[in-house]
């Protein structure tokens, strides 16, 4: 029970930061709305992990992380996206970033429905938590070095998100990853190369420690990991 009610507070503060990301949003505080969605994620991982504590699970909990999960990973990255880059009417943009949040709803409407036991150690598509994260981190990593780009470049990125989240690509849960960190030494290590490697640079071209570029590269490894996953032939 205690442990139900402390998941549901975690819940209710992943909404808190997908609400406060749209008004930060609204208000052209782009940065501040990016960060709003990456503590959602990290908020929306924490009360999966209090939950699991409790032997019976909450039917109510379960309803409400998802719709929690439609409004802080579904709308508001929709929101930061549009409101970011185009500002106003722009029809394929508007329609890339619909079809987003409906790939978002059915993602969530998938893993409701699907048995637990089917899945276990992993999601089946990609999460809409690393979704909603690879778009703010992006936007981030975009602002703060003034990188120049086209706005197709995010109607692709949007676009390819959608395709992974209606997938049927396995992604490890936190459980899986848990695992795979535990059995794959190697590849951990390489990880933390690879991460030190890139925040070097960075830190060489902008003279300057840069989270943002850290955070991003995080959900881009998370992205591709089934690629490395399925190489080490790990089976969660």
């Amino acid at each position: 029970m205690v442990a139900n009610l402390a998941a549901n507070m975690l819940t209710i503060l992943s909404l808190f930061c997908g609400f406060a990301s749209m008004i930060f949003s609204l208000e052209g505080r782009f940065g501040l709305a990016c960060w709003a969605i990456i503590l959602s994620v990290i908020f929306d991982g924490l009360d999966g992990q209090v939950a699991r504590r409790n032997p019976v699970s909450s039917e109510f909990g379960k309803q409400l992380d998802s719709l929690v999960d439609v409004v802080s990973f579904g709308i508001a990255p929709s929101v930061l996206v549009y409101i970011f880059v185009y500002r106003e009417f722009y029809f394929w943009g508007t329609a890339a970033l619909f079809i987003y949040l409906a790939c978002s709803v059915m993602r969530l409407v998938k893993y409701n429905i699907t048995p637990k036991e089917q899945m276990p150690g992993y999601f089946s598509g990609l999460p809409t938590t690393a979704g909603g994260g690879t778009l703010a981190s992006f936007i981030l990593v975009y602002r703060g070095y003034a990188i120049s780009a086209p706005r197709v470049l995010f109607l692709l990125l949007v676009i390819a998100l959608a395709g992974l989240m209606v997938s049927g690509i396995r992604y490890l849960n936190l459980d899986g990853l848990k695992e795979f960190l535990r059995s794959s030494i190697r590849m951990v290590v390489a990880i933390v190369v690879f991460l030190a490697a890139v925040l070097i640079i960075f830190y060489r071209i902008a003279h300057l420690f840069v989270p943002e570029v850290a955070v991003f590269t995080l959900f881009v490894l998370y992205l591709f990991s089934p690629l490395y996953v399925r190489r080490l032939k790990f089976s969660p």
